[in-house]
């Protein structure tokens, strides 16, 4: 059992499990009859996603002081009660469910997946590598 950290409408593995979008918007032109069929997700939850504001700024970010200022500012967010409840949940139910979530961006490594990566890690989770 564990988590996979996904790029949203990549194809899917043996073993994935349920796929949650972890971002603010839905896919553009894709009808939301096809989310799960297009490999996007089965379950919307923007509640792990950057606000809009903090999204910009990692688009943005082309130095590494800019993407630690978005990485700082999405962590906050993160540390909201209600986020902290909804990673704690996901990062118990690691532990006996195989599930993945995603974002759209191309790359982790420039993309709030890869700190949602390290914010589940904290909280205990079991994520594939």
């Amino acid at each position: 059992m564990a988590i996979r950290v996904v790029r949203l409408g990549s194809d899917r593995v043996a073993g994935e499990g349920t796929r949650i979008g972890t971002v603010r918007r839905p896919p553009r032109g894709v009808p939301k009859a096809a989310f799960a069929s297009g490999n996007w997700y089965d379950v919307w939850f923007p509640n792990l996603a950057p606000s809009v504001e903090t999204m910009k700024l990692g688009q943005a970010a082309d130095t590494p002081a800019q993407w630690q200022a978005f990485t700082r500012k999405y962590r906050a967010e993160m540390a909201t009660p209600d986020n902290g409840h909804a990673l704690e949940l996901l990062a118990r139910l690691s532990h006996q469910e195989d599930f993945s979530v995603g974002c759209y961006c191309e790359q982790e490594a420039r993309c709030h997946r890869s700190v949602l990566r390290e914010l589940l890690l904290d909280k205990g989770a079991k994520v594939e590598a």
